[in-house]
């Protein structure tokens, strides 16, 4: 058995601020619900099948619909996006309706939002969950992806946005 340390919440999110992490945007849908979230929780997982995975926190009960849907896209944000980060981040109190009226959004094979200038997307159907103590870690396998020109990307570091 593993001899686990506790580490202080608090103190883990402070280091974990000094990461670096890619902005993305998971979205949904299902019975005519949308959402979307902004998180920097999200990595490639193969590309044979092609498949990602993202964590999301499974205590705020409007996530419940990614852990009900079977599909999410994954949209990969751009510095030109980071009203679109803002708006679905929390950071601003505006209503899920408003939130999807920052981008444009469109559909690809699954019928969730993608949005249509993302520097990449990833249109997933799940394929697994991973239930953590406060998130859950979601797996999908793209089945469709698109990418648009190269622009610079959105970065979070040190509770900030960045550009690279």
């Amino acid at each position: 058995m593993l001899n686990r340390q506790h580490i202080d919440p608090g103190l883990y999110r402070d280091a974990m601020s000094r990461y670096a992490g890619h902005v993305q945007l998971v979205t949904t849908a299902m019975e005519g619900l949308r959402r979307g979230v902004t998180i920097t929780a999200a990595c490639s997982v193969s590309d044979n099948p092609a498949s990602v995975l993202f964590c999301l926190n499974n205590t705020n009960p409007k996530n419940e619909i990614f852990f009900r849907s079977g599909i999410f896209v994954l949209n990969t944000l751009g510095a030109h996006h980071q009203g679109v980060a803002d708006a679905f981040s929390g950071r601003t109190a505006i209503a899920n309706d408003e939130r999807f009226a920052s981008g444009r959004f469109d559909t690809l094979v699954t019928g969730a939002p993608v949005l249509a200038d993302a520097l990449a997307a990833f249109d997933c159907r799940v394929t697994d969950i991973k239930e953590m103590p406060t998130h859950n870690v979601i797996f999908g396998e793209v089945a469709a992806v698109r990418f648009s020109e190269k622009h610079p990307a959105l970065i979070y570091m040190n509770r900030d946005y960045h550009t690279l």
